[in-house]
């Protein structure tokens, strides 16, 4: 296992983290109790910042 494969798996988890909230921010509020008082616009423009992070960091260490 490479330092790479380490960033590539952090990546691939902020792209799903990010698409989760990006796709579906209502199901991720009623799962997360602390996440209640964002809007929704707030929550997805966070979710597409996560995954958009995370495809640069597994593009970054893959290509």
């Amino acid at each position: 296992m490479h330092w790479s494969d380490l960033f590539a798996a952090f990546g691939l988890a902020l792209v799903f983290e990010g698409a989760a909230y990006a796709l579906f921010p209502d199901a991720m509020r009623r799962m997360m109790a602390q996440v209640l008082e964002l809007g929704s616009g707030n929550l997805r423009f966070v979710g597409i910042a996560a995954a958009v992070l995370g495809v640069g960091i597994v593009w970054l260490v893959r290509y």
